[in-house]
This record gives structure tokens, C-alpha cells and sequence, in this order.
């Protein structure tokens, strides 16, 4: 038996704020830890620490801002990579994709309707017509 080579139990589980950070949910693993202590992320139900170990078939529900995932852990990654590779390692519930697509939707067009302000102050010229529409 070799002390140094990694054994089978470790390579069937991986600690969970590794896990979001490899399959792009977050952007660091500092992000995932502190979105699990917050209570943004539940596994099988339940509220978890960042040590957790994911293991395939587990059921992740993530929050983060107005969108919540609901899936299913298909891999683990041995590292992070490429956004297609990310993707292979969960599986997005229907139910979960077609709400998260809605709200999608729904943000966007309150957006449209919202008014927009300039992204620039306006200068001498345009506050002296602003004065003059307003009558002040």
C-alpha cells in the first residue's frame, strides 16, 4: 500500500464549494463558500457546510440573486475547465430550467419599461433647456 497516490474512497466524493467553483457557479471558491454559509445552497434538502462531500446522484438547489438551480450531480470534475466541460458535470431539472428562463424573461422586460437614466450628467447647455421645459 503506497502512502502517497490518491485512494478510490477520495476520488468518489469532492467538497461541495470545490464542486461549484469547478462547474462554474461561482467565480472562486471563496464566492461558493460564503453563498453555503449564507443558506444559498442546499444538498438533498438540507443545509450544508462548504466540507460537504458531493458525491454523483446528489441533488444540489442553488441561489444565487433572483435565480435558483435545481440539480442533479452527474461528475466530478478533476479540475476547472472550459465552460462545455462544466456543464457535463450536472444535470438541470426541467421543472427548474423552465422557471429560471421565465424569471429570465420577466427581469428583462421590466428592464424595457423601467426609464432609463443617461449615463452622463448633462452639461451647461442641456440644463438650461431642462430649466426652460420644466419653467423653473
Amino acid at each position: 500500500m503506497s502512502r502517497g497516490g490518491a485512494h478510490p474512497e477520495t476520488s468518489a466524493s469532492m467538497r461541495l464549494d470545490k464542486w461549484l467553483w469547478a462547474a462554474r457557479f461561482f467565480k472562486t471558491r471563496q464566492l461558493a463558500v460564503e453563498a453555503i454559509q449564507g443558506g444559498k445552497v442546499h444538498c438533498d434538502g438540507q443545509r450544508v457546510k462548504p466540507g460537504r462531500a458531493v458525491k454523483v446522484g446528489n441533488r444540489l438547489e442553488i441561489r444565487k440573486g433572483p435565480y435558483q438551480w435545481e440539480v442533479t450531480v452527474e461528475a466530478l470534475p478533476a479540475r476547472r475547465g472550459p465552460a462545455s466541460e462544466a456543464e457535463q458535470s450536472y444535470r438541470e431539472t426541467a421543472d427548474g430550467a423552465e422557471r429560471r428562463a421565465r424569471l429570465a424573461e420577466q427581469l428583462r422586460l421590466e428592464r424595457l419599461a423601467s426609464p432609463q437614466c443617461p449615463d452622463v450628467r448633462p452639461n451647461k447647455k442641456q440644463r438650461r433647456q431642462i430649466h426652460r421645459f420644466v419653467g423653473k
